[in-house]
Protein backbone atom coordinates (compact mmCIF):
# COMPACT_ATOMS: atom_id res chain seq x y z
CA UNK A 1 0.00 0.00 0.00
CA UNK A 2 1.25 3.47 -0.83
CA UNK A 3 2.60 5.33 2.15
CA UNK A 4 0.20 8.18 2.77
CA UNK A 5 1.25 11.44 4.32
CA UNK A 6 -0.69 13.31 6.91
CA UNK A 7 -1.47 16.97 7.48
CA UNK A 8 -2.16 18.90 10.60
CA UNK A 9 -5.80 19.83 10.92
CA UNK A 10 -6.61 22.80 8.70
CA UNK A 11 -6.62 25.94 10.79
CA UNK A 12 -5.86 29.62 10.65
CA UNK A 13 -2.38 29.09 9.26
CA UNK A 14 -3.74 27.05 6.36
CA UNK A 15 -6.44 29.59 5.60
CA UNK A 16 -3.92 32.41 5.69
CA UNK A 17 -1.88 30.68 3.03
CA UNK A 18 -4.74 30.06 0.61
CA UNK A 19 -4.51 33.38 -1.18
CA UNK A 20 -0.82 32.85 -1.87
CA UNK A 21 -0.75 29.26 -3.06
CA UNK A 22 -4.39 28.34 -3.58
CA UNK A 23 -4.07 28.49 -7.36
CA UNK A 24 -1.11 26.12 -7.60
CA UNK A 25 -1.53 22.56 -8.80
CA UNK A 26 -0.15 21.01 -5.64
CA UNK A 27 -2.02 23.10 -3.08
CA UNK A 28 -5.24 21.20 -3.71
CA UNK A 29 -3.53 18.04 -2.53
CA UNK A 30 -2.60 19.73 0.73
CA UNK A 31 -6.19 20.72 1.38
CA UNK A 32 -7.46 17.28 0.38
CA UNK A 33 -5.20 15.60 2.91
CA UNK A 34 -5.97 17.93 5.82
CA UNK A 35 -9.32 16.35 6.65
CA UNK A 36 -7.81 12.87 6.88
CA UNK A 37 -4.61 13.49 8.79
CA UNK A 38 -5.54 11.13 11.64
CA UNK A 39 -6.09 8.26 9.24
CA UNK A 40 -2.89 9.02 7.33
CA UNK A 41 -0.94 9.27 10.56
CA UNK A 42 -2.02 5.83 11.71
CA UNK A 43 -1.35 4.24 8.33
CA UNK A 44 2.07 5.85 7.94
CA UNK A 45 3.50 5.31 11.40
CA UNK A 46 1.30 2.69 13.02
CA UNK A 47 -0.80 3.39 16.08
CA UNK A 48 1.29 3.66 19.23
CA UNK A 49 4.65 3.91 17.44
CA UNK A 50 5.01 7.69 17.63
CA UNK A 51 7.59 8.85 20.15
CA UNK A 52 8.08 12.58 20.49
CA UNK A 53 11.33 14.36 21.23
CA UNK A 54 11.09 16.46 24.40
CA UNK A 55 9.89 20.02 23.87
CA UNK A 56 10.75 22.99 26.07
CA UNK A 57 9.63 26.57 26.75
CA UNK A 58 11.04 29.89 25.61
CA UNK A 59 12.52 30.29 29.08
CA UNK A 60 14.79 27.36 28.24
CA UNK A 61 16.23 28.85 25.03
CA UNK A 62 20.01 28.90 24.81
CA UNK A 63 21.45 32.45 24.70
CA UNK A 64 23.26 31.59 21.48
CA UNK A 65 22.60 28.69 19.16
CA UNK A 66 26.08 27.98 17.86
CA UNK A 67 26.84 27.05 14.30
CA UNK A 68 28.65 23.84 13.51
CA UNK A 69 30.18 22.18 10.46
CA UNK A 70 29.79 24.52 7.50
CA UNK A 71 29.11 28.06 8.71
CA UNK A 72 28.29 29.38 5.23
CA UNK A 73 28.35 28.26 1.61
CA UNK A 74 31.51 29.36 -0.17
CA UNK A 75 30.07 30.09 -3.60
CA UNK A 76 29.20 33.20 -5.58
CA UNK A 77 25.69 31.86 -6.15
CA UNK A 78 25.05 31.51 -2.42
CA UNK A 79 26.50 34.94 -1.61
CA UNK A 80 24.23 36.46 -4.25
CA UNK A 81 21.23 34.61 -2.85
CA UNK A 82 22.05 35.82 0.66
CA UNK A 83 22.39 39.41 -0.55
CA UNK A 84 18.94 39.15 -2.14
CA UNK A 85 17.38 37.83 1.04
CA UNK A 86 17.02 34.37 -0.55
CA UNK A 87 14.09 35.69 -2.59
CA UNK A 88 14.91 33.34 -5.47
CA UNK A 89 15.89 30.27 -3.43
CA UNK A 90 14.15 27.10 -4.60
CA UNK A 91 13.55 23.79 -2.86
CA UNK A 92 13.11 20.89 -5.28
CA UNK A 93 11.15 17.75 -4.36
CA UNK A 94 12.03 14.99 -6.81
CA UNK A 95 12.60 11.27 -7.20
CA UNK A 96 9.87 8.69 -6.60
CA UNK A 97 6.99 11.16 -6.54
CA UNK A 98 3.95 11.66 -8.73
CA UNK A 99 4.37 15.42 -9.12
CA UNK A 100 7.84 16.94 -8.57
CA UNK A 101 7.77 20.30 -6.80
CA UNK A 102 9.84 23.46 -7.06
CA UNK A 103 9.02 25.65 -4.06
CA UNK A 104 10.00 29.25 -3.41
CA UNK A 105 10.55 30.65 0.04
CA UNK A 106 7.13 32.31 -0.24
CA UNK A 107 5.63 28.87 -0.93
CA UNK A 108 7.40 27.44 2.12
CA UNK A 109 6.21 30.27 4.37
CA UNK A 110 2.63 29.99 3.07
CA UNK A 111 2.28 26.36 4.14
CA UNK A 112 0.87 25.43 7.56
CA UNK A 113 3.68 26.01 10.04
CA UNK A 114 4.84 24.11 13.10
CA UNK A 115 6.85 25.79 15.86
CA UNK A 116 8.71 23.59 18.34
CA UNK A 117 11.33 24.22 21.01
CA UNK A 118 13.75 21.32 21.11
CA UNK A 119 17.26 20.41 22.16
CA UNK A 120 19.93 19.94 19.51
CA UNK A 121 22.43 17.28 20.56
CA UNK A 122 25.72 17.29 18.69
CA UNK A 123 27.87 14.20 18.29
CA UNK A 124 30.76 16.38 19.53
CA UNK A 125 29.14 16.52 22.97
CA UNK A 126 27.43 19.92 23.12
CA UNK A 127 23.73 20.75 23.19
CA UNK A 128 21.58 23.83 22.65
CA UNK A 129 17.87 24.56 22.84
CA UNK A 130 16.21 26.52 20.05
CA UNK A 131 12.77 27.38 18.72
CA UNK A 132 12.30 26.17 15.14
CA UNK A 133 9.52 27.07 12.73
CA UNK A 134 8.64 25.58 9.36
CA UNK A 135 6.25 23.25 7.56
CA UNK A 136 6.20 19.57 8.41
CA UNK A 137 8.07 17.55 5.81
CA UNK A 138 4.98 15.37 5.51
CA UNK A 139 3.08 18.30 3.99
CA UNK A 140 5.54 18.55 1.13
CA UNK A 141 5.63 14.81 0.55
CA UNK A 142 1.85 14.60 0.48
CA UNK A 143 1.75 17.38 -2.10
CA UNK A 144 4.30 15.59 -4.29
CA UNK A 145 2.62 12.19 -3.94
CA UNK A 146 5.03 9.56 -2.63
CA UNK A 147 5.25 6.48 -4.83
CA UNK A 148 5.03 3.00 -3.28
CA UNK A 149 8.68 2.18 -4.02
CA UNK A 150 10.01 5.10 -1.94
CA UNK A 151 11.76 3.94 1.23
CA UNK A 152 14.09 6.86 2.01
CA UNK A 153 14.25 10.64 1.78
CA UNK A 154 17.59 12.16 0.73
CA UNK A 155 18.35 15.78 1.64
CA UNK A 156 20.54 17.70 -0.83
CA UNK A 157 22.52 20.71 0.39
CA UNK A 158 24.24 23.71 -1.18
CA UNK A 159 27.43 23.43 0.86
CA UNK A 160 30.57 21.45 0.18
CA UNK A 161 32.31 19.92 3.18
CA UNK A 162 35.95 19.08 2.62
CA UNK A 163 35.22 19.48 -1.08
CA UNK A 164 32.33 17.00 -1.13
CA UNK A 165 28.60 17.81 -1.33
CA UNK A 166 26.90 17.50 2.02
CA UNK A 167 23.81 15.33 2.11
CA UNK A 168 21.79 13.33 4.59
CA UNK A 169 18.82 10.98 4.61
CA UNK A 170 16.15 9.40 6.75
CA UNK A 171 13.58 6.63 6.42
CA UNK A 172 9.88 7.24 5.88
CA UNK A 173 9.02 6.90 9.57
CA UNK A 174 11.17 9.90 10.46
CA UNK A 175 10.13 11.75 7.29
CA UNK A 176 6.48 11.50 8.34
CA UNK A 177 7.08 12.25 12.01
CA UNK A 178 5.17 15.34 13.30
CA UNK A 179 8.39 16.95 14.56
CA UNK A 180 10.31 16.57 11.28
CA UNK A 181 10.12 20.03 9.73
CA UNK A 182 11.78 22.13 7.04
CA UNK A 183 12.86 25.02 9.25
CA UNK A 184 13.21 28.59 7.98
CA UNK A 185 13.15 30.37 11.36
CA UNK A 186 15.18 30.07 14.54
CA UNK A 187 13.87 31.77 17.69
CA UNK A 188 11.26 33.68 15.70
CA UNK A 189 13.73 35.17 13.20
CA UNK A 190 14.85 34.10 9.73
CA UNK A 191 17.38 31.30 9.99
CA UNK A 192 20.92 32.71 10.37
CA UNK A 193 23.53 31.75 7.79
CA UNK A 194 25.65 29.92 10.38
CA UNK A 195 22.64 27.74 11.18
CA UNK A 196 21.84 26.84 7.58
CA UNK A 197 19.90 29.71 5.96
CA UNK A 198 17.51 29.79 4.36
CA UNK A 199 16.32 26.20 5.01
CA UNK A 200 17.47 23.29 7.12
CA UNK A 201 16.00 20.03 8.25
CA UNK A 202 14.98 19.35 11.83
CA UNK A 203 14.76 15.62 12.51
CA UNK A 204 14.28 15.93 16.23
CA UNK A 205 14.67 12.30 17.22
CA UNK A 206 18.23 12.14 15.83
CA UNK A 207 21.63 13.73 16.48
CA UNK A 208 22.58 17.04 14.92
CA UNK A 209 24.55 15.78 11.93
CA UNK A 210 21.29 14.43 10.51
CA UNK A 211 19.78 17.96 10.40
CA UNK A 212 20.98 18.98 6.94
CA UNK A 213 21.60 22.72 6.39
CA UNK A 214 21.44 24.96 3.28
CA UNK A 215 18.73 22.70 1.93
CA UNK A 216 18.16 22.74 -1.83
CA UNK A 217 16.58 19.38 -2.59
CA UNK A 218 14.50 16.53 -1.21
CA UNK A 219 14.69 13.30 -3.18
CA UNK A 220 12.61 10.16 -2.62
CA UNK A 221 14.52 6.95 -3.37
CA UNK A 222 14.06 3.20 -3.03
CA UNK A 223 17.64 2.59 -1.88
CA UNK A 224 20.62 4.57 -0.59
CA UNK A 225 23.17 2.28 -2.25
CA UNK A 226 23.71 4.50 -5.29
CA UNK A 227 23.86 7.81 -3.39
CA UNK A 228 27.47 9.09 -2.94
CA UNK A 229 29.25 6.51 -0.77
CA UNK A 230 26.12 4.46 -0.28
CA UNK A 231 25.84 4.83 3.50
CA UNK A 232 23.16 7.51 3.63
CA UNK A 233 25.01 10.68 4.58
CA UNK A 234 28.22 12.69 4.36
CA UNK A 235 29.56 11.66 7.78
CA UNK A 236 28.35 8.11 7.38
CA UNK A 237 30.37 7.86 4.15
CA UNK A 238 33.41 9.84 5.31
CA UNK A 239 33.83 8.77 8.93
CA UNK A 240 31.66 5.73 9.53
CA UNK A 241 29.02 7.51 11.61
CA UNK A 242 25.86 5.55 12.29
CA UNK A 243 23.14 6.14 9.71
CA UNK A 244 20.41 6.04 12.35
CA UNK A 245 21.52 8.49 15.04
CA UNK A 246 18.53 8.21 17.36
CA UNK A 247 18.50 9.93 20.74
Amino acid sequence: MRRRNFLAAAGASLLAGCSRIGDTQWFGKLVEGADNWHRGLHRALGFGRITMAPEFTRADLSPDFRGNGSLTVDSDAYRAAEAAGFADWRLEVTGLVDAPLSLSMDDIRALPQRTQITRHDCVEGWSAIGEWTGPQLSHLLHAAGVQPEANYVVFRCADLYNGRPYYESCDMDDALHPQTIVAHQLNGEPLPVKNGAPLRMRIERQLGYKHAKYLTGIELVASLDHIAGGKGGYWEDAAGYQWYAGI
